[in-house]
This record gives C-alpha cells, structure tokens and sequence, in this order.
C-alpha cells in the first residue's frame, strides 16, 4: 500500500508539470507563465480529556500521544492553465492507521485531499480525492451529498468541512454568464459516513446490532450444536474483546460499495437573480446510512458458515435520485439560507421493507448580528418520511420499523469576539426533537499572531437512546496550542 500511496504522489507531480507545460491558452502566455507554490498547514498540540475516564485512572488512559500531537500540511501549486492540491494529515494516529491495512472505502487518514484541475477558458475539469460542498447552509443541509462524514470522533462535531471525507470523482464546471455555472460530478463507487465500529463513539444502532447477535451466536452454541461443529474464527472472536468480535462482524456483514454497481452521479446549476443566489441539483447516489432489516432465518446458517453466508440482518444502502432547489438572500440584516430535496427511492408504494421509502428533506436558516457584537447562526434541518403509513411495526419485515415519520434537528450558533478579535468565544448547541437528545458545544480561543490558544469542551444528555444523548459519558475538556504557517 505504501509503494502505491507514494507512487500516487509522484504522478501527482508529474501529472500537473506537463498540463501546465502543455499550454492550454496561447503560446505566449504558455511560455511566459511560472509555478507558483504555497505551502501552508498547522500543528496543533494538547490533550483531550474525557471527564469519565478520570474517575478511574487506574483503568483508563489519562490520553493517548495520538490525540495530544497532530498536523496538517497543505500544498497548493498553481500555473496559469492548471492548479494542484494536496493535503496530508500528520498526525500521529494517521501514521498508526497508514502502517496496517485500512479500509479500502475510505483513503488512508494520512491523506486528506489530492486533486488536479485544468483551466480552459469557461470549463474548468478536475479529479482526484475531493472535498466538494453542495448546497448553500453553514452546517450540512439536504443538498450536501457528495462526500460523506467521518463520525468516528465527534469531538470535530462543530466543523463539517473537517469532517468531510475526501472521495475520488471527477469534477467539471462551465460558466454559462457573468454569475451563473453548471456543475457536474460523478463518483466512481460509494462509500457512506464513516462511524467509530468500537469504543468511545461507536453509536447505539450499532453496538445493539452486535450485542443481538453475540447474544444469538452463544445461545445456539449453547443450546444446538456442540463446540467444534463451530468455526474456530468465529469461536475466537467471541472468546475475545468485544471490539475484536465488531470487527469480524461489520466486515462479514456490510455490503461492498467499492464497485462500479454503487457509482454515483449529479449536475447542479447556480445562477444570481436579482439579490438572491439560487441553485438546482439533482443527484443520482446512495444513503450514507444503511438500512438494516431482521433476518432470523439467516444466523444459522451466518453461524455453521462462519460468517461467510447467510446473515442475520440485511444491510443494504438505499439507492435514490434526488432533485433539490436551494436559496440564499440578504435581507433587512437577516442572510437567509434555504434547501429543499425530494429522495426518491426504489419503494414506490412503501411496501418493500429492505429499502427505506421515499422522503422530503428540508433546511432553513439565517444569521446575523444581534447584539453586542454576538453574532447568531440558528438552522433547522428536517425529514419526512412519504408513505409513512405503510410502515410495518415489526424489525423482521421492514427497515424503518419503531422510527418515526420525522426527524428535525436545530443548530444554534452563537459567537463574539473581544479585544480586538484577539479573544474568540463560541456556543454551538444542538437539539434533536424527536429523540431529544442534545449537546453543548462551547469553546474559548486566544489569539497572538499565528499562535492559538483553545479550550473546548462537549456535554451530551438527553434520552439515554437518542442518538447524542447515547453519548452523555462522553463528556470532554480539549485543550490545544496551534500554530499556523
């Protein structure tokens, strides 16, 4: 993986000298053009602690060093007909992770961006491992389904773009007048949001589908078969850690997103109209989140097969063709942001449990300064479920069973600064209706020159079932010097 990774690099390199050599505009602005590089990044060194594991210190690790020393370094060289980009992540969990094999959906975490892009006039064509943003609302709206987000560690939850995971694709713009373009995008495979499968943040849907069919796989040990009809993988996983046993189970059970049968396409238009920003977008992918349905007929044979056929859940993520429309104005003081997509899925009628029915999904917000120089951002995201009364209450014949028909979430913003803007503060807060589960967000940040000092802390609570209230012991204090270059 290592001879490939730097091989990928090299032909990066390459790849941009000769389209800025080959001279995509004239011959004299062809010879008279010159690199231009800028190299930049930070380090960024402090602990993260978890107010949890200082209760017992004799159990729990005060922190790790990959979560007390971590970098990121950009390099961006630009020609008069071409740009290139890359990215790496440096820290010290990153170099962990690049030394053994890692999952072949996702680029290794030591690589963050890599893209080259070619200017022709009013075309501009790019490729490469992408960050692409869609949609027109600070925190991730309906629109914004191109990349999906690393939820492995929710202490970055206040920063979408960093949670975004770069995707190999195939970028192409065209200006069509003076404030209007067409965007065109096509992802060769597929690959959903990336959840934490052990530990801390792993989240509740998940760690209740393993502790179902650990439970299952030592009852029917116990009450059917004697020990050595079992295989012995998977008898050692279950005599091992939990962690060892999600593992093994998520890789026996998730589908394989990484062929061409999962590509994903969209085209998206942005024009000006007036004082509004408008845009149209349709997009042909996946849900990031997999439907799971009950299959009590299949542990059997996932059992005696050990793990190699037979399932006891079907998990498959819902194909669906999107069509959205989003807005965006100032008025009387007030930035106005608005999305609105319908999802339409392959379960027309509502009446096939392995897929998820169609649904709307809407998002609205606004910002402004309110007083005091406190500035407030306040969005609302929302997604109703079509067809919702043919929704079957029973896991074993329908994926969506015991959810209910909406899902609404707030993000509430607010921030000031003082001294000059030497001194930054910011809450964030944010609050599922349904489930009622929330988290507060606040953080504290001094700045000299190109040295930042932060202190920031997270609090969950709410349902102890919700999806952020699932987390309440995970309650963090994150201090941190950065420096920038």
């Amino acid at each position: 993986m290592k001879r490939f990774f730097l091989t990928g690099i090299l032909i990066f390199i390459s790849v941009f000298s000769f389209a800025q050599s080959f001279g995509f505009g004239d011959e004299e602005e062809g010879e008279n053009s010159s690199f231009e590089i800028i190299f930049g990044g930070e380090i960024s060194v402090g602990p993260t602690l978890y107010i949890n594991d200082l209760k017992n210190l004799e159990e729990n690790e005060l922190f790790s060093i990959g979560d007390f020393i971590s970098a990121y370094t950009t390099l961006e060289i630009s020609g008069a007909n071409a740009q290139g980009f890359i990215a790496f992540n440096l820290s010290y969990s990153a170099f962990e992770e690049f030394k053994i094999e890692h999952d072949p959906l996702y680029p290794p975490s030591i690589l963050d961006e890599v893209w080259l892009k070619g200017y022709f006039g009013k075309f501009t064509l790019g490729a490469g491992l992408m960050k692409l943003r869609w949609g027109r609302m600070y925190s991730p709206g309906p629109l914004d389904v191109v990349n999906p987000l690393d939820y492995t560690d929710l202490t970055s939850l206040t920063e979408p773009m960093d949670m975004k995971i770069a995707r190999p694709m195939i970028h192409a713009s065209l200006k069509t007048g003076d404030f209007s373009n067409i965007e065109a995008v096509f992802l060769p495979n597929f690959a959903p949001h990336r959840f934490a499968m052990a530990g801390r943040w792993m989240p509740e849907q998940l760690s209740n589908i393993t502790s179902y069919v650990r439970q299952e796989i030592g009852a029917y040990i116990s009450q059917t078969l004697p020990p050595f009809f079992i295989p012995p993988e998977l008898l050692s996983m279950l005599e091992n850690s939990q962690d060892s046993f999600q593992n093994y189970f998520f890789n026996a059970l998730f589908p394989d997103t990484s062929t061409s049968d999962f590509f994903q396409a969209g085209l998206r238009f942005n024009t000006v109209i007036g004082s509004c920003d408008f845009g149209l977008q349709y997009f042909y992918g996946n849900c990031f989140r997999p439907s799971v349905l009950l299959n009590e007929n299949g542990i059997d044979d996932f059992i005696v097969s050990g793990g190699t056929s037979g399932a006891p859940f079907n998990i498959e993520y819902s194909r669906y063709h999107q069509i959205g429309i989003d807005y965006s104005q100032v008025l009387f003081s007030f930035t106005l942001r608005a999305e609105a997509a319908i999802f339409i899925t392959s379960d027309l009628d509502g009446s096939n449990g392995n897929v998820k029915n169609p649904f709307v999904s809407w998002a609205l917000g606004f910002d402004r300064d309110i007083f005091a120089g406190i500035n407030l951002n306040l969005q609302c995201n929302e997604t109703i479920r079509l067809f919702n009364d043919r929704i079957i209450d029973d896991s074993t014949l329908d994926c969506e069973a015991g959810t209910e028909m909406t899902s609404t979430r707030l993000i509430l913003r607010l921030s000031k600064n003082f001294l000059r803007d030497k001194l930054e503060t910011t809450l964030v807060g944010i609050y599922d209706i349904e489930d009622n589960g929330f988290c507060f967000l606040p953080s504290i940040a001094w700045i000299i020159n190109d040295v930042r000092i932060q202190i920031a802390a997270g609090f969950f609570a709410g349902d102890e079932n919700s999806e952020l209230g699932y987390y309440r012991d995970n309650t963090y204090v994150k201090l941190k010097m950065v420096y920038s270059f």
